[in-house]
């Protein structure tokens, strides 16, 4: 499985939260390399092979996203080998075919490692490479939307986001319509939070993988029950019931919301992060 690099985490925090727009590359590539890219590799530092003995870069193209998922669609073959590239036991992808540019997006482990020796003509069988989120914390509809964005550049409007409180915990599958949100009723209402310079509360910019509030998040006054809260999630939409549900939280330890009750997140407590 694969994992995506810090810079894509950064950019891809930034597009949904703070309205500003990743612009994926037209082509990506696949690199090979002799030990792990780590998700602070870069274009430049990724281990990967030496620029020699006939090796480069070669264009990697994936399905559309599915199952929290994009798995690469066809077999990638590079160049007889002129020389020895050492042993290859992982792969990055990045968006630049020049050695040492770039950025890398997303890397990981090969099954086997493999000695790639002069007379070689190396290849990445279709579906040995995919990426994908783990279950948790972001939505089926989000993680397919991010992947498709970033890995074969379908467009993904930035949203606007608000914050829902729910009575009920949340899985990956539901929506804006369907997670258990507190009764529109009380003077309850779902809370905007805007991006980064814009009308308070805002989300600050993405740095160490997270993005976190950057004023006060303060709900209205609750003017009867709004029963036990037990979740948060970001929503694209400020209408009761509706809207794409974004990422949640299921850590809150039941507070129960009576009438003159304020909910609110002070600053730099609601913290959104990708690992």
């Amino acid at each position: 499985m694969g994992s995506l690099s810090n810079y894509l985490e950064l950019e891809l925090l930034d597009h949904v939260l703070n309205n500003a727009a990743y612009s994926p590359a037209a082509t990506l590539y696949l690199a090979l390399c002799t030990a792990d890219p780590t998700d602070a590799g870069t274009g430049a530092s990724m281990n990967e092979c030496a620029n020699s003995g006939g090796y480069t870069r070669n264009a990697i193209t994936v399905g559309n996203a599915a199952s929290r998922r994009v798995t690469q669609d066809a077999v990638v073959t590079y160049d007889q080998a002129t020389g020895s590239w050492g042993t290859v036991s992982h792969w990055a992808i990045v968006d630049s075919g020049t050695h040492g540019a770039g950025n890398m997006l997303a890397y990981g482990a090969f099954t086997t490692a493999k000695a790639v020796v002069s007379g070689n003509t190396p290849s990445v069988a279709s579906s040995e490479v995919y990426i994908e989120f783990s279950a948790g914390e972001i939505s089926d509809y989000l993680a397919n939307k991010l992947l498709d964005l970033a890995f074969n550049n379908t467009a993904y409007t930035s949203p606007s986001t608000y914050l829902a409180l729910t009575t009920a915990t949340i899985s990956d599958s539901l929506t804006g319509a369907t997670i258990t949100e507190v009764a529109n009723s009380n003077n309850y209402s779902r809370k905007q939070v805007n991006p980064n310079g814009g009308a308070s509360p805002t989300w600050d910019l993405a740095a160490s993988a997270l993005i976190d509030n950057t004023h006060a998040v303060a709900f209205p006054t609750a003017s009867g029950s709004w029963g036990t809260v037990v979740a948060v999630a970001i929503v694209d939409s400020g209408t009761h019931g509706a809207g794409n549900l974004l990422f949640y939280d299921n850590g809150i330890s039941g507070q129960a919301v009576a009438a003159d009750d304020t909910v609110n997140f002070p600053i730099g407590d609601f913290d959104v992060t990708m690992d």
